[in-house]
């Protein structure tokens, strides 16, 4: 791009000066607050996919699937937070299948913005693809078998020996992850059936059985070298998985293990173990784990060795370096937007305005990670999002696009024209606009070429004082497109007419670079590559090859057409050193020749030599060249090592380097930028040097930046970032070493990486060099870089570096435990994550055990890593009830259990007849095929049940509170009927209740009882049922007038006395009673502790690891049938005791008839006290 000019540059100030900036400073974004992730469910289970968008209301929200819009319907449709509810899952063929790619659309006024993709998927067992096959094996040696099966989730693989469950891991027997049996130290007892079992949430197969044969070891072992039959195998693994490698050896004796890397960097000991007897295992995989693995067999004592290698490649979702930022441009402007991203496999950019994917055409261009918008219209007005995406998953950041209008802006330039001035240089010129040309302060000039696809088009800004410019940074032999804008300080007008030019082919610039080689010792092999077009300046035509011997001045050329690229001089002296250069020519005329290149002819004899390595050189940067060969399959000399030489163009040549048979690569370092390099190898063996290949190269230059009238400061150096806690990040860096004594302040900026919201990067300002970012989100991956301001100087942001806050400990259990018994004894346990976000779980314990064996406190502890989220309970006993729990743990700390879901083990019962029942899980679940799952008609159904159950308590409250108020009815009339004494009075409030009295009442003609329960009038004594007054105006035969004469004080007979209580009830007893009934009214009412004490038990309480429980349960369990309840203890009634029952009180009186006035006075404390309570507690027992 060409420079600017001093008066243009200040008049491009100008025009920025005036640019109008209300719309941005008014603008309220678009942006999601919770986006939808990856779910697996299985078939009908409902799913929730999350979407909730922030912004300027009113937000219409829709969805896609797979890119196309979904309709809503019965079983599936938007919450009113905007979530997508699927009631259930259905996984038909075709377009009845609910698996696919969902993202949620949002849109306001401003624009329309998507989510992320988020991947639905039905859990899935296919059959198996690896079986295992039978084998036979000597006695003492290694057997191994394997399976292996696609499931989605991954599965849980275990073998089985003659259909008994072999453990994980012993002495002899390990089991692999991925389906991989193997034995060492084989024993004749290992003889039998063998077959694998893969089990998840949707499905669990058994392969076919595989029989091992153990034959008797041939008398004793011979010494045998070690070898690897099963070694590691090249994987790729996602970030945070575990990645295994099998290494199993066998020999005489058995050899070690061992594990190294071939870079020779240190195995990384924390997450690295070994599994059994020398299978190596890296959980919580990361970049730096990545590189190749070696395993070596060494027999004990020995150096006999044998080595196995494999390579681990890490994949890693995208993830942003550099997001587009909102821009302000006035119409027929041009914006650009720019979005970079890594990841592994590298992430495909494209990009989105208002949730539709752009396509290039003539004013928009998308080329590497730009978008470039020209000549900007209204229509342009909108959000811009850029997707980076690759296998593992995709991001989205937006940038929002305002259009400043201007009404009277001026017309396009007229009448462009172009030029040819040379093979790099064209004129422009053109005539000033039609209209307000007088308003005009700058031009802009618009170039590209006008060949290929995705072209960068470059833009220079000139003055208004004139209407030509020459363009002299282009390419020889290309065409170019060129128009023009006109500006002006509140807008730009259209773009002028475009205008095709191309450029005038030149000389190659350079000779091309050839690579030099023997086939035998009379001829020399000549190899180049094309000269690229900027080099070639045009279509080469010819080349020309010279050559001659070191000791003659006599040069023999020969020209070759331009299509060729290798030339094979022969007839030619052995043992001689030649001096070879090429030269090429366009239409124009010969280029520039290349310096000497000199190759020494091998010697004439008959000893076998190497032959010559095929010899790569490659440009690393502008002081490094990498250099890698390999020699000829038909290289049948032993190589003994390899000497390289270098040397720069015209240079005498140095002394060779001298490396090893086993070197494939080498970097030569610390050359000068734009030189030619002369590069020579060659392999050596006993008898000698071989055959040498002889190269050049050129070094590219450095990357420099072009002078500025007032450079700006360097930046800060060496930032580094620290983790301090969950939600801060401690930095700090150097001051560049420079010598203005001014006051130097800092821009701190920080976002976290990825971030779809530019508005919310933070800056901080400082005077220090260090600062601690406060307030940052847990588990979050942030980016931090660092500017220095002094003297109205601002240097260019510090390298970017990344920090990951510390994660904090699970806050909530594991969700949607279920238990599933799919063996007599054995049940499957899963979960998901606990509901809550950015939480990490490294590991989880699940812990169950028997009723019996939970009461005692032993749990039996299961682990599980973070990414398996199921497990197997063996072993399990029939008839018992399990009592399982489940925790989710990081390096943070542990969270919380679960609520207890217990399992029943019913005994003889076959898994298909009688599955085990889990109770307590926090969603319904039905079962279906041997696993649960919801049901919705499960739910239909209590859903009504507990409505009409509702309904019915609520009728029978209705009539007790009817009949409470004809009794206080009754009671009023009986008392106005007697005319009571003014001792024993009653007071009668507004509202005619009785209040503070008492006043005693005969209940029935003695002998007589009543049905206690209050659910009719029945009448029974102990001849039977008394037949009630058919008079219907008599509503309570408690009331009538007949037994006014059997009313008393105190009864000369074992009753008790009575005290009628204000909304009290008493009943009269037989002495007479049978032996095995109660004596108390409590017992003749039933023990209120029993109905509590079964409200509270739940059958199961929250512990700790060590399987303790809680003192509240022991003292619930111990209660007998005389304890008194809770709900009547002294601190519920006060210091007033009045809950002994009529036949304590009774008793009392019998054996001390004293007592009857202290038990009158106790009586009237109750009753004042009961009294209180009436109002509320309407008619009770």
């Amino acid at each position: 791009m060409a420079p600017l000019k001093g008066k243009s540059y200040q008049r491009l100030l100008l025009f920025a000066i005036f640019l109008p900036i209300s719309g941005v400073l008014s603008f309220s974004e678009l942006f999601f607050v919770k986006e939808p992730h990856d779910v697996t469910a299985m078939r009908k289970e409902a799913v929730i996919l999350d979407c909730q968008a922030r912004g300027e209301a009113p937000i219409d929200v829709r969805w896609l699937r797979n890119g196309v819009r979904l309709v809503e319907n019965e079983r599936v449709y938007l919450l009113s937070n905007s979530s997508l509810f699927i009631s259930e899952v259905e996984s038909r063929r075709g377009d009845k299948s609910d698996e696919g790619c969902y993202q949620c659309l949002a849109q306001n006024k401003y624009g329309t913005i998507l989510s992320q993709k988020a991947h639905l998927t039905i859990a899935s067992m296919s059959s198996f693809a690896l079986q295992p096959t039978s084998m036979v094996v000597t006695e003492g040696s290694v057997a191994r078998f394997s399976c292996k099966i696609s499931a989605h989730p991954p599965p849980i693989i275990i073998w089985e020996f003659n259909r008994v469950t072999l453990p994980l891991s012993t002495d002899r027997i390990t089991v692999l992850p991925s389906g991989v049996l193997q034995i060492q130290g084989v024993q004749q007892t290992d003889a039998g059936h063998y077959r694998c079992v893969a089990t998840n949430i949707a499905s669990r197969r058994r392969s076919i059985e595989a029989t091992l044969t153990v034959t008797p070891a041939p008398g004793p072992m011979l010494p045998q070298r070690p070898r690897i039959i099963a070694g590691p195998q090249n994987i790729s693994v996602s970030l945070h998985q575990s990645a295994i490698l099998e290494c199993l050896a066998t020999g005489n004796p058995r050899p070690l293990i061992s594990w190294s890397r071939a870079d020779s960097k240190s195995i990384d000991v924390y997450n690295t173990k070994v599994l059994g007897n020398g299978n190596l295992i890296i959980t919580d995989i990361k970049p730096q784990h990545g590189g190749v693995y070696m395993c070596r067999a060494t027999t004990p004592g020995t150096r006999n060795y044998t080595v196995a290698l494999a390579n681990i490649t890490v994949l890693a979702p995208p993830s942003f370096v550099e997001w587009p930022e909102s821009l302000t441009r006035p119409r027929a402007g041009t914006a650009r937007f720019v979005c970079q991203a890594e990841g592994a496999p590298a992430p495909q950019i494209t990009w989105f305005k208002n949730g539709e994917k752009v396509h290039s055409n003539g004013r928009i261009k998308m080329y590497h990670s730009k978008l470039v918008i020209n000549q900007i219209i209204l229509e342009d007005d909108a959000i811009y999002q850029c997707q980076a995406e690759n296998g593992l998953g995709s991001v989205l950041s937006m940038a929002r696009l305002i259009v400043v209008m201007s009404e009277d802006r001026p017309s396009a330039p007229r009448n462009i024209q172009a030029d040819t001035v040379s093979s790099s240089a064209i004129l422009l010129a053109w005539e000033r606009p039609q209209y307000n040309s007088d308003k005009v302060i700058a031009y802009s000039v618009h170039y590209m070429k006008a060949e290929g696809l995705n072209n960068e088009e470059y833009q220079v800004v000139i003055g208004n004082d004139t209407t030509r410019y020459i363009i002299d940074d282009l390419e020889p032999a290309r065409n170019y497109t060129f128009y023009v804008v006109a500006y002006m300080p509140m807008g730009a007008s259209r773009m002028s007419d475009h205008v095709f030019q191309h450029t005038l082919e030149d000389v190659p610039l350079q000779a091309p670079e050839i690579s030099l080689t023997s086939r035998s010792p009379t001829d020399i092999q000549v190899s180049w590559q094309p000269l690229p077009l900027k080099l070639s300046r045009g279509w080469v035509s010819n080349y020309r090859l010279s050559y001659r011997t070191s000791s003659e001045s006599t040069v023999s050329q020969i020209e070759l057409p331009g299509e060729k690229t290798h030339h094979l001089l022969e007839n030619l002296q052995p043992d001689t050193i030649y001096l070879l250069r090429l030269v090429a020519a366009t239409s124009v005329g010969w280029g520039e020749q290349s310096a000497w290149t000199s190759h020494r002819t091998p010697k004439a004899s008959s000893a076998q030599v190497p032959l010559a390595p095929e010899l790569y050189l490659e440009p690393l940067n502008c002081t490094t060249i990498s250099a890698r060969w390999h020699l000829t399959p038909r290289n049948s000399a032993s190589v003994r090592g390899y000497k390289l030489f270098y040397h720069e163009e015209s240079q005498p040549e140095s002394a060779p380097l001298q490396l090893q048979a086993s070197a494939h690569k080498h970097t030569i370092e610390g050359l000068d930028p734009r030189k030619k390099y002369h590069v020579k190898l060659l392999a050596y063996s006993a008898v000698g040097d071989g055959y040498q290949a002889d190269q050049t190269i050129s070094t590219p230059g450095c990357v420099s930046v072009r002078d500025r009238l007032v450079p700006p400061p360097p930046p800060p150096h060496n930032v580094q970032a620290r983790s301090n806690s969950t939600s801060a990040v401690f930095l700090y860096w150097g001051r560049p070493a420079f010598t203005s004594s001014h006051a130097v302040n800092y821009t701190v900026r920080c976002n976290p990486v990825g971030l779809q919201n530019a508005s919310l990067v933070l800056y901080l300002q400082t005077g220090e060099q260090r600062l601690l970012v406060r307030d940052l989100e847990p588990n979050t991956k942030y980016e931090f870089a660092v500017r220095l301001h002094i003297d109205q100087l601002s240097s260019p942001w510090s390298p970017v570096v990344y920090q990951t806050t510390f994660p904090e400990a699970p806050t909530l259990p594991p969700s949607n435990i279920k238990v599933t018994l799919i063996e007599e004894d054995t049940a499957l346990v899963s979960w998901k994550l606990p509901e809550e976000p950015n939480v990490v779980v490294t590991h989880y314990t699940i812990l169950y055990a028997s009723r019996n064996a939970w009461i005692a406190g032993k749990w039996q502890v299961l682990q599980r890593e973070g990414s398996i989220a199921m497990a197997l309970l063996e072993n399990l006993s029939p008839g018992q009830v399990y009592l399982v729990k489940v925790s989710a743990s990081n390096a943070m700390g542990d969270g919380p259990f679960s609520n207890v879901v217990e399992l029943t083990v019913r005994a003889g019962l076959s898994p298909g007849h009688d599955i085990g029942l889990s109770r307590g899980s926090t969603h319904s679940t039905g079962f279906s095929d041997g696993f649960y799952h919801l049901d919705q008609k499960s739910m239909t159904g209590i859903s009504v049940g507990v409505c009409i159950a509702l309904t019915c308590i609520i009728i029978c409250a209705f009539i007790i509170v009817c009949r409470g108020k004809n009794r206080k009815l009754a009671v009023k009339t009986y008392r106005e009927d007697e005319g009571l004494s003014a001792a024993a009075a009653i007071h009668v409030g507004p509202e005619g209740e009785a209040q503070d009295a008492e006043v005693t009442v005969p209940m029935m003609i003695r002998g007589h009882f009543v049905d206690a329960k209050g659910g009719t009038n029945l009448i029974i004594n102990s001849n039977g049922r008394v037949q009630p007054n058919t008079d219907k105006k008599k509503k309570w035969s408690f009331f009538r007038s007949d037994v006014k004469q059997d009313r008393i004080i105190v009864q000369n007979e074992r009753n008790a006395t009575l005290s009628y209580l204000p909304g009290a009830t008493v009943l009269t007893y037989e002495e007479e009673l049978s032996p095995n009934h109660s004596t108390t009214l409590q017992d003749l009412l039933g023990h209120p502790g029993d109905t509590e004490g079964s409200s509270n038990s739940e059958g199961s309480h929250e512990t700790g690891d060590s399987g303790r429980f809680s003192h509240d349960e022991t003292e619930l369990t111990n209660s007998g049938p005389n304890s008194r309840p809770p709900s009547l203890t002294d601190e519920d009634g006060g210091d007033l005791d009045c809950s002994g029952s009529a036949g304590e009180q009774s008793e009392l009186l019998e054996r001390n008839p004293s007592d009857l006035k202290l038990k009158e006075s106790v009586d009237a404390g109750c009753s004042h006290q009961e009294a209180q309570r009436s109002s509320q507690s309407g008619l009770s027992v």
